[in-house]
């Protein structure tokens, strides 16, 4: 009986042709959209030749590491006849397989729903944070003026404002007042609806006309808020205010997305461009007003009653457990319901009493970012100077957590355990002190200060937080401790076991001789940083699954080729280029992390597969602008994907490292001992 191939032993171990519901890859690996994932086993997945690794996913998502060879094993799965009719796609990630990375911790990761639910509350804010962002510092200078006694109490309803500061105070309602059409829009296209029609069904519950059904008639408290209740064909129906509301259209949005897909499979093709959107509306506008909308009025001031009984109960206790919380709950999405408890206090108590303690966490947040770019002002590390710089100042000017927390803190695991500390401090004071408070929605930055009630006690709670952060970080650090390697560990012997085995520049590599092979020197691709695998955003690499090496953080916009040879695989997307070099090294360049994402967007590739380099032909060249405002990772891993054909793969060394300088030493296998005749 004939041996089975790799590919097939493949496809039947994630089980089989029928449970494959759609494959495509990138660079390295093979991305499987599984039926059913329960039964893989990744033993016997990383058991098969050739397989590097295997990684599940959520969402019956799974992952199996090839390497190099990738598209030969991608081409030889396609081929076999029991994948006749199944899925597959190109050679690009799709978006249904580029949701899970990095999401392993706590329960996202493991259950697709919650990835599902949490990607939905944030693309559904996430569009929208840029207005958020603009109206919190009209809402600042307004409160400022207030408390100048310029104006009277602009957050009071009772408070007759002059017409040209009425004027003024429009500029931030505009946003709040028609929050509901925002997320109603962005929440229906994260569904895969028509978003205006989920704009237009949300619209119907913000006419005036809606709320005037009610006149005459005597209101009533339910849960904080005024509602009342009035007869439409004999069926009662309860009206609000839904200004500032969001949990109405995110439930709303989550029904018309089921909705809509059921009538594009029931009506025909020719005539869906009428049809659907109609009958979605006639479907929709009704159950939104009579029970979809009070559910989730309802539902969001329950929520908000919970947090504000545990408030009421121990304003001391709250203040401390938020902060610490945070730092948790924003790389798991967990903020978004907050957020919107935030401003559904606002709207029904007229204040919010979450804002203040997590202001403590923002500014630990902030002071921790504060501390790395002082260590990296004195270590010359130019690449992490330019990050910290721009995270500091998006988060004390704009009050954004994001670029600190993704951009360092979670690829530095050293300063998390800093900046919790500082989190406590300033969690402590504003329990000390009694609380904090905000009338209105902002994002907790330097600019917004004057928002709260209590400027002089939240002003020490904030401050303490980030001094308390960024002094812990400066004495202790930030990074992984490392072997020793300075300058003059760069004169050992190559292949000493240590770390760099490597000649200095300029050195010509030992000879080969009985007890040690010959170095091969290769150079830095690119300018920027190099710092080791360990600390690549991504486990594949991180682990040392494709093999080892180093990577470089780069300060540079092109990458170049680190010693001659043939150009083995060039990704049409730029993001992935496979060297088969001349010393026999196979080395992989990996251009970002999950850049693949992008589609060849931000890259000009200058090599074609075949084509033969030497040590600096440009490669491709990057637009850092584009990808870092796609969010994603530039560090480029460096990685000798054939290192068990050689006795040691070590960095020269890391630190700032300049394209063309010593990166990597290769040292081949000892040449066989010639025995005497």
């Amino acid at each position: 009986m004939a041996s089975s191939s790799p590919a097939a032993d493949i496809v039947r171990s994630v089980g089989g042709a029928g449970n494959i519901e759609s494959l495509t890859h990138c660079a390295t690996r093979l991305r499987f959209q599984l039926r059913d994932a329960t039964g893989v086993d990744k033993d016997t997945v990383e058991a098969i030749p050739g397989v590097l690794g295997a990684v599940p996913q959520a969402g019956d998502r799974y992952q199996v590491v090839i390497g190099g060879g990738v598209q030969t094993v991608y081409n030889d799965i396609q081929a076999l006849p029991e994948m006749t009719g199944a899925g597959g796609g190109g050679g690009d990630d799709d978006a249904a397989a580029i949701k899970a990375r990095e999401r392993a911790k706590g329960p996202r990761g493991k259950l697709a729903w919650m990835d599902s639910l949490f990607e939905f509350l944030s693309d559904s804010f996430r569009p929208i944070l840029g207005a958020l962002l603009g109206a919190s510092l009209f809402i600042t200078f307004m409160s400022l003026m207030s408390t100048l006694h310029v104006i009277g109490n602009w957050a009071d309803p009772r408070t007759e404002l002059p017409v040209s500061w009425q004027f003024v105070n429009l500029m931030w309602q505009c946003v709040f007042v028609f929050l509901p059409l925002m997320v109603a829009y962005n929440a229906s296209k994260k569904v895969g609806a028509d978003p205006w029609v989920g704009f237009a069904i949300m619209a119907v519950l913000m006419l005036p006309g809606f709320t005037g059904l009610a006149d005459g008639v005597e209101p009533r408290e339910v849960f904080g808020t005024s509602v009342s209740v009035v007869d439409i064909f004999g069926v009662p129906l309860t009206v609000f205010d839904y200004s500032s509301q969001v949990f109405p259209p995110l439930l709303m949005a989550a029904v018309l997305g089921v909705v809509y897909k059921y009538l594009k499979k029931l009506i025909p093709e020719n005539v869906q461009l009428i049809f659907v959107p109609f009958l979605s509306m006639l479907i929709m506008i009704p159950l939104t007003a009579f029970l979809i909308g009070p559910i989730g009025v309802y539902a969001g001031a329950g929520l908000s009653d919970v947090l504000k009984s545990v408030n009421d109960f121990s304003p001391f206790i709250f203040a401390i457990v938020v902060p610490l919380a945070y730092p948790f709950m924003v790389p798991l999405g967990l903020h978004w319901p907050i957020n919107a408890i935030m401003l559904l206090n606002i709207q029904t108590l007229g204040y919010d009493y979450i804002q203040g303690p997590m202001g403590a966490w923002n500014f630990a947040c902030f002071g921790a970012t504060a501390g790395v770019l002082v260590l990296a002002w004195r270590e010359r590390d130019a690449t992490m100077r330019q990050t910290a710089t721009g995270a500091l100042a998006a988060g004390l000017l704009g009050g954004i957590s994001e670029p600190s927390l993704y951009g360092i803190h979670l690829r530095f695991k050293r300063i998390y355990p800093r900046m919790l500390v500082g989190c406590f401090v300033g969690g402590l004071i504003i329990g000390i002190g009694g609380g904090v408070t905000t009338n209105a929605f902002v994002f907790t930055s330097l600019l917004t200060i004057p928002a709260f009630n209590q400027i002089g006690l939240y002003a020490l709670a904030v401050t303490a937080a980030f001094v308390t952060s960024m002094v812990l970080v400066i004495i202790y650090g930030y990074k992984a401790p490392e072997p020793a390697a300075d300058a003059s560990d760069g004169a050992e012997a190559a292949g000493s076991g240590t770390t760099a085995g490597a000649p200095a520049e300029g050195v010509a590599a030992p000879a080969a001789d009985a007890g040690v092979g010959p170095v091969h020197e290769l150079a830095a691709p690119v300018a920027g940083t190099a710092i080791p695998l360990s600390e690549v955003p991504d486990p594949v690499f991180a682990g040392g699954t494709m093999g080892p090496g180093v990577a470089i953080e780069p300060t540079g916009d092109t990458v170049t080729a680190p010693a001659s040879g043939v150009v083995a695989a060039a990704q049409d997307t730029g993001h992935a280029f496979a060297l088969a070099l001349d010393s026999g090294i196979e080395l992989l360049i990996h251009v970002g992390i999950d850049t693949v994402n992008l589609k060849g967007e931000g890259f000009e590739v200058l090599v074609k597969a075949g084509q033969h380099v030497d040590t600096g032909t440009p490669l491709v060249r990057f637009d850092r602008d584009v990808i870092e405002r796609a969010g994603y990772s530039l560090v480029t891993p460096v990685i000798v994907l054939n290192a068990k054909k050689f006795d040691a793969v070590d960095p020269v060394g890391l630190g700032p490292v300049e394209a063309g300088a010593p990166l990597l030493a290769v040292q081949a296998k000892a040449a066989p001992a010639q025995v005497a005749r």
